[in-house]
C-alpha cells in the first residue's frame, strides 16, 4: 500500500517557509507552495509522517543539536542544484586567460585561493580547478586552494566522488576529457576526475548566515544563489564577500544578478565580454 501525504496548506506553507527563511535565508514566494510541497515530501516519507504539521511539530520537538541535523537535511532537499561543468563559460575564458595571470603578476605572497561559494555538486570547482592547472606554469612554488563549500550535504558527499555522466559534462572540451578525466569502465558515458584535480579542492558545509566566511581570498564565485535572497539578505553576502576577498581579488555572480543597489564594495567591470566585480578600494 502507497504511503499518503496529505497536501500541504497554505498555512504549512509559511510556517515552512518562515522556517526555511530563518534558517537559510531563502526567500519562498506564495507561488512556490507546490515546489516546497515536493521537496518536503522526501523528508515526510523518509519519517514516516503522514501530514505537514507532524514534520513541523517534530522539527520543533528535537533536541538542539538534532534539530540542527534535521534543518541542514530540510534545506537540502529545499535547494536547487542544477549545474554542470563550464556552465558560463567565458566566466571560465575570463579566470583563466585574465584573472589567473593578473594575479600572477601582481601578488607577492606566493598563495592562490578560490572559492566557490556555492558549489553544488562540485562542477563549479572541478571547472576552476582545471583552469588553475591550464596556468600552472605561472604558479610554480604557489599554494594553491580551491575552497567549495554549499548548504546541502547530500550535494558535497556527491562533488566529494568526482563522478559525472551526461549533461553535466557534455560542455568538458574533449582535450580537458582525456587530460582530466578517467573514463569508467563497464559506465557508459560515466566519468571520474583525476587525483590531480581532487588534491586542489576542498569540500565542506557552510550556511552563508550561520557560518563565518574563509578569509583572504582572491577570487570568489557565487553565481545564480543571490536570486534566491531577499536584498537585505543578499546585502549582508556580499557585504562578507568583502570582507573575505582581498584587495585585488575578483568576484564572479551570475548572468542575470547585479550589484546595483545592493553593494558599492564592489565595481563592475568587464573583462574578456563577462561580467566581474573589483573590491572597491578600501578606506
Amino acid at each position: 500500500m502507497d504511503f499518503v501525504i496529505k497536501r500541504l496548506t497554505e498555512d504549512e506553507f509559511r510556517k515552512f517557509a518562515s522556517l526555511v527563511y530563518d534558517e537559510s535565508g531563502i526567500f519562498l514566494k506564495d507561488t512556490k507552495l507546490t515546489l516546497l510541497s515536493n521537496r518536503l515530501r522526501k523528508r515526510l516519507q523518509a519519517l514516516q509522517f503522514g501530514e505537514f504539521s507532524e514534520y513541523y511539530d517534530y522539527l520543533q520537538n528535537l533536541p538542539y543539536q538534532g534539530r540542527l541535523k534535521e534543518y541542514e537535511q530540510m534545506i537540502d532537499v529545499v535547494t536547487t542544484n542544477e549545474t554542470y561543468f563550464f556552465r558560463n563559460e567565458r566566466q571560465f575564458e575570463s579566470l583563466k586567460d585574465f584573472c589567473l595571470p593578473e594575479i600572477a603578476r601582481k601578488k607577492k605572497e606566493k598563495t592562490l585561493r578560490i572559492w566557490s561559494a556555492a558549489c553544488s555538486t562540485g562542477e563549479e570547482p572541478y571547472t576552476i580547478a582545471v583552469c588553475v592547472l591550464e596556468r600552472m606554469a605561472l604558479f610554480s612554488g604557489w599554494k594553491i586552494e580551491i575552497l567549495a563549500t554549499d548548504i546541502a550535504p547530500s550535494v558535497l558527499e556527491f562533488a566529494k566522488i568526482g563522478k559525472y555522466m551526461g549533461r553535466r559534462i557534455e560542455k568538458v572540451p574533449l582535450e580537458y576529457l582525456k587530460k582530466y578525466f578517467i573514463q569508467i569502465e563497464n559506465e557508459q558515458g560515466a566519468f571520474q576526475v583525476k587525483d590531480d584535480l581532487k588534491r586542489i579542492v576542498s569540500f565542506y558545509y557552510l550556511n552563508f548566515f550561520k557560518n563565518p566566511y574563509p578569509k583572504d581570498i582572491d577570487i570568489i564565485f557565487c553565481r545564480n544563489v543571490m536570486i534566491y535572497f531577499d536584498k537585505e539578505h543578499q546585502k549582508t553576502l556580499i557585504a562578507n564577500f568583502y570582507k573575505s576577498i582581498l584587495d585585488e581579488g575578483y568576484l564572479f555572480i551570475g548572468h542575470s544578478e547585479t550589484l546595483h543597489m545592493i553593494s558599492e564594495d564592489f565595481t563592475y567591470s568587464k573583462i574578456m565580454e563577462s561580467p566581474v566585480y573589483i573590491p572597491t578600494p578600501r578606506r
